[in-house]
């Protein structure tokens, strides 16, 4: 028997019109659409040619990494780093049910191994390596799968001296591995160092949601973080922070907009225009007189 019951639906458990949960990556299916912001009415061909936001409101949909890697990289993900490791039970955690058998549930909704993607490829020409999370499995949560991929895929771009581009999408750590998901947010971060000293560049992208470990890892030390629209970007989300301080909160608290006025992030950039303004970015730090400062970070 689970030792926790949830109470109140978070952000992967939003319910849908049968009583079952909502597709967590909130990317509508069927011929016709519906926005969940302005209520519109969209063909979805209308939608995937607006790279999955809506041509009305602009909301970004949550996608995942098949769609990014199409999106950012010129011919798509090239070669994919660690595509064998899989999620291990370290600890015989159980929940609502044990944590084998939840894995089981993500790879077969999912059609993944993990809740990141890490490889290489070609934006605008330019060779370069990147990593892509997926809400859907498992509400993006990092375990020590995810660190170790993140790891090896930063030892291959500074192997061969590539700019590393991390597009993150993320619940916090995974609790089912317990300390050992806590141990990722300095593993990613140590390595993040290193890649630093080698002096190359990595750019963060921060969709919706970017939260709890990985906010507070590798999702906030870019040394230029871009965020979508209205994205949620948190360590501790507003439900958590209205219950701590007893508190309502402003509109609009934690979104990208407010996030970047208070100064953690530096660009907003609407997913149509993300791969020029990554190319624009790289092209900066790609100025030898530029590179002293991106080691000083």
């Amino acid at each position: 028997m689970a030792w926790f019951t949830r109470s109140k639906e978070n952000i992967e458990s939003r319910k849908g019109q049968d009583g079952g949960n909502a597709a967590p990556r909130d990317m509508p299916d069927g011929v016709w659409a519906k926005c969940s912001e302005c209520k519109e009415i969209l063909y979805q061909k209308v939608i995937e040619e607006n790279l999955y936001t809506c041509p009305n409101c602009n909301k970004h949909f949550r996608i995942g990494s098949t769609e990014y890697f199409r999106i950012l990289l010129d011919d798509g993900l090239e070669e994919e780093i660690a595509a064998d490791l899989r999620p291990a039970d370290p600890l015989g955690f159980v929940d609502s049910k044990p944590y084998p058998a939840r894995i089981a549930d993500a790879e077969r909704k999912t059609h993944l191994h993990e809740a990141i993607r890490v490889g290489t490829g070609h934006l605008d020409a330019r060779p370069v390596a990147m990593g892509v999370m997926d809400f859907a499995y498992v509400g993006g949560s990092m375990g020590s799968v995810v660190g170790e991929k993140f790891a090896r895929a930063i030892d291959v771009a500074m192997d061969r001296r590539l700019p590393f581009i991390m597009v993150s999408s993320s619940g916090g750590a995974r609790m089912q591995e317990a300390a050992i998901s806590l141990m990722q947010l300095a593993k990613t971060s140590a390595k993040l160092a290193q890649f630093a000293e080698a002096k190359l560049p990595y750019i963060s992208v921060l969709t919706d949601p970017t939260t709890g470990g990985v906010t507070a890892s590798y999702a906030m030390l870019g040394d230029v973080n871009i965020a979508e629209p209205k994205a949620l970007i948190a360590f501790a989300g507003p439900r958590v922070v209205e219950q701590t301080i007893h508190k309502k909160l402003p509109t609009g608290f934690q979104r990208s907009e407010f996030v970047q006025e208070h100064g953690f992030i530096d660009i907003i950039s609407h997913r149509k225009e993300l791969k020029a303004t990554i190319s624009r970015v790289l092209n900066h730090l790609s100025n030898p007189s530029l590179r002293g400062e991106i080691a000083e970070r």
